[in-house]
Parts: structure tokens; C-alpha cells; sequence
């Protein structure tokens, strides 16, 4: 931990307190202004003195809840929109236990314009406050290394390579790489902590032997440092476990992902809801696409592309964007040569490795489908996967079985989850992403899914898409 983020956490609460009861006093202040008396007279008569008594009395209560929310992380690292989820959750839970206690003694107090005033201008002033001393915490992190974690990365494998080009490339995460050894040498280590001094040591090559492990282990307890590492077992299995007991003794249970049970109701009820919502709002971009491709070049406007889900093939609908005749679908008659030409400009013209392709200037693309598939308004029609159960709005995104055949044992946990119109890799900030970090991203979320992920996810895939945009 270091101080400037305990300082940073200490500064949240005073100022969370106090713009609490600040947004009683505005909400308050509202309810008498001539424009809203003349609309709707006060039928209560509270003296104000009184009311910030009760405020001040209250606010404690919402520090409370923001604290069981985690509103109050150290971390530099956390991110806003999700803290903005926490601090719209816990204002409504706290905002949600006065109206109960109101409604329960309604002689308390009853202007219900002054608690969801309270209650609006609570979450906006706390957001932007919020996001101002993160960004004050950021600069202070990237320009002047105040709170940097000082760290030095053991292995030599692809994921210590990755994890190596992130830190250097994203510096607002906070960490500094400050050596990196192919093998550990504790001496090394010694030596390097002595002259920089190190907060943590990251081992990231599962091959290390278990002994060595040990050894480091046992330097960075002596010297206070935080020690993490990826044992081979978990790298096989799972990075998801928890600890139980069986007959009193402890074991350690591998966990496949929260979406069992009840968290699969509650995702596929969230698919329909976004589904329907969506599918509604997009309609006239879905309705002027439709024309356009009609009037750009003969065939059908929705191309069908069979795909591997969860459970077996599925047909994935997307609006076509190629000539009738390159269309490897089934309403192409001719899709078996189609299916060769792919193939042979995948071999001359993709710019991607491994299992996946991307045809670097696709001869194939009409002239709607290239602005169609720029602005990723072709994959609006999966939308109707989603609401009919093929697909999930959040997920891994669903491939070919060419595609699928190629990947590599570990990576094909990816499938045990319904695939996805956006995900992790789609909202990474990074268009060369390898296969094999999308796989990894698709795992973390299989493992750590949570409703507030999914609503994150899409949250950053609309302004992704908005950037995109922007950028055409």
C-alpha cells in the first residue's frame, strides 16, 4: 500500500460526507425557488435548520454503505465507470432505506421533489468529484511517479512478455517495471532491491519449479514485498478457485464461472431486456442500412454465417457487406468457390496470426458494406441472436468451425459460455491484440462475470464505437 493512495482514500470520505449534505441543501434550496413554488406549493413546513440537523445525522449512514460497496478502494487502478455503478447502487440503497423509513412514519418529513433532488444531484456531484481526484491521482502517478509500484518481472514465457509491453504501455496503471530476470536468482534480487527498491515481484513463467517459488517467497516476506505468481496447475485449470473443507481437511475447489445457477437466469433475462431495448432503438439505423444495401448490389440484405456456440452451430446474422457472389453462406449457391477464394486471400492478404484472419483490403466488400462494417452497424442484426438464445450481449465472440479447430486446448474454454456480440478484447483500446490474449481476456471474464461487468462492457463498447466514429 502506499501512502499517496491511503491519502487519496482518506480525502474520499471527508468529501463524500460533506457533498451529501450539500445535495440536501441544494435539493432543499430547489423546493423553495419561486419557479417550482408557483408549479407546485410546499405542503410542509420544515424548518431548514432542522433538515441539515437530520442530514448531517444521515450522511454517515451513506459513508457506511459506500464503504460495504468498496467506494473506497486504494487502488489508483480502479476504473470510473465501474465506480460510477457503485456510487449509483449505493446512493439508491441508502436514498431507498429513507423512503422506506418515511413511508413507515410519514410525519418525519414527505416532500418527495427534495429526496430524488437529493438523490440525482448526490450522484452527479459525487461522480465528477470522483473523477477529478482520480485524474488529479493519474497525473500525479504518470508525470511524477507518486504511487508507482515498483516492479520486477521473473520468466521468460509470452505472458511476462505481455504483461511487460501493458505496464509500459498503459503507465496509469501504476507500475513501473524496474527489472526483469529469465531466472530467479535471489542474489539478483537482493541486489536490485537494495538499489531500487521493490514493492512486488511478479513470477509469470509457469515452468518455474515449485522450490524456487519457495525461496522467493521467503525473500519477499523478509523485505515486505507483495509476491504473486502463476503456477502451472492454475495456468491447466483455472485461475478461479476457493478453499473449503472435506472431512476438516482444507481443499481447494476449482470454480468454472458464476454463470451457474441463478447467475445464468439472471444474464439470459438481461439479454432479452437489452435485446428488446436495443433492437427498438436501433431499428431505423437498422431499417436505412437495409435499404442501402438493396440499392448498393443485388442478393439478400441479411447474410447468414454459421458459427460455433455453447451448445453446437448456430447461424450468426450479420447485414451483408460483400457481393452476392463472394458470400460463403448458403444463399449463395456458388458459396463453395466462394469458400476458396477466402481461403486463398487469407493466405496472400491477412494481416492476423494463429487462428483467426483479417483480409487486408477485401476486394469482396461493397461500397455500403465497407462503411457498414467500419462503423460495426453490419452486426446489428445479431441482436435477434441474442433475443432467440444463439447469443449473449456480452461473451466471447463466436468464430468459424475452421477457426475453432485451430485453437489450442486451453483456449477452447472460451466455448463453454454463449458467444457474444462485444466483449473484454472489443473494448481492450487495442486493434492487434493476438488470439491468444482475446482467449485470455474471454476467460477472465467466464471467471469473474458479474451483471455490472456485462453493464460496464457495453457502457465502454458504446463510446468505442462513438470514438470510431469520430475517428472515420
Amino acid at each position: 500500500m502506499k501512502k499517496s493512495e491511503l491519502f487519496f482514500a482518506a480525502i474520499l470520505v471527508p468529501v463524500d460526507f460533506a457533498i451529501i449534505v450539500a445535495s440536501a441543501a441544494i435539493a432543499y434550496w430547489l423546493r423553495f425557488t419561486p419557479g417550482i413554488i408557483e408549479i407546485k406549493p410546499a405542503l410542509f413546513n420544515f424548518p431548514f435548520n432542522e433538515y441539515i440537523k437530520i442530514a448531517l445525522v444521515i450522511a454517515p449512514f451513506f459513508i457506511l454503505i459506500f464503504a460495504i460497496e468498496g467506494l473506497y478502494s486504494l487502488k489508483t487502478t480502479r476504473t470510473f465507470w465501474r465506480e460510477f455503478l457503485k456510487i449509483v447502487i449505493s446512493t439508491t440503497v441508502g436514498i431507498t432505506i429513507i423512503i422506506l423509513a418515511i413511508f413507515l412514519r410519514r410525519e418525519w418529513f414527505s416532500s418527495r421533489f427534495i429526496i430524488l433532488s437529493t438523490w440525482l444531484i448526490a450522484i452527479f456531484l459525487i461522480a465528477i468529484t470522483r473523477y477529478i481526484i482520480n485524474f488529479i491521482q493519474k497525473l500525479l502517478l504518470v508525470y511524477k511517479g507518486i504511487g508507482v509500484y515498483r516492479l520486477a518481472l521473473i520468466g521468460r514465457s509470452g505472458y511476462c512478455d505481455m504483461v511487460c509491453r501493458r505496464f509500459k504501455e498503459n503507465p496509469e496503471h501504476g507500475y513501473k517495471i524496474i527489472a526483469r530476470e529469465n531466472t530467479i536468482n535471489i542474489d539478483s534480487l537482493r541486489q536490485i532491491h537494495k538499489e531500487k527498491g521493490i514493492d512486488e515481484i511478479l513470477a509469470c513463467d509457469p515452468d518455474i519449479p515449485m522450490k524456487e517459488l519457495r525461496e522467493v517467497s521467503d525473500f519477499c516476506h523478509r523485505n515486505r514485498i507483495e509476491f504473486k505468481f502463476a503456477p502451472a496447475i492454475l495456468q491447466s485449470v483455472s485461475t478461479n478457485f476457493e478453499i473449503k473443507t472435506l472431512f476438516d481437511e482444507p481443499i481447494i475447489v476449482i470454480k468454472n464461472t458464476p454463470l451457474d445457477g441463478w447467475g445464468k437466469i439472471a444474464k439470459r433475462v438481461f439479454d432479452i431486456l437489452g435485446s428488446l431495448f436495443s433492437i427498438i432503438i436501433t431499428s431505423p439505423i437498422m431499417i436505412l442500412t437495409a435499404i442501402a444495401i438493396k440499392l448498393d448490389s443485388r442478393g439478400p440484405v441479411i447474410f447468414q454465417n454459421e458459427r460455433v456456440g455453447h451448445e453446437g452451430n448456430f447461424n450468426a446474422l450479420k447485414f451483408r457487406y460483400m457481393k452476392l457472389e463472394y458470400c460463403t453462406g448458403p444463399q449463395n449457391p456458388n458459396h463453395e468457390e466462394a469458400l476458396e477464394l477466402e481461403e486463398e486471400l487469407i493466405k496472400k492478404q491477412s494481416v492476423r496470426r494463429g487462428p483467426l484472419y483479417k483480409i487486408r483490403s477485401d476486394p469482396r466488400k461493397t461500397r455500403v458494406g465497407r462503411i457498414i462494417e467500419t462503423l460495426s452497424i453490419d452486426e446489428l442484426p445479431q441482436l435477434f441472436n441474442v433475443l432467440i438464445g444463439d447469443m449473449s450481449l456480452v461473451g466471447p465472440r463466436p468464430h468459424q468451425l475452421r477457426e475453432v479447430e485451430k485453437y489450442e486446448k486451453w483456449q477452447k474454454r472460451t466455448l463453454s459460455i454463449k458467444p457474444g456480440i462485444t466483449g473484454l478484447a472489443q473494448i481492450s483500446g487495442r486493434s492487434d491484440l493476438s488470439f491468444a490474449d482475446e482467449a485470455r481476456l474471454d476467460i477472465y471474464y467466464i471467471e469473474n462475470w458479474s451483471l455490472w461487468l456485462d453493464i460496464e462492457i457495453l457502457f465502454k463498447t458504446f463510446f468505442v464505437l462513438l470514438k470510431k466514429r469520430k475517428n472515420l
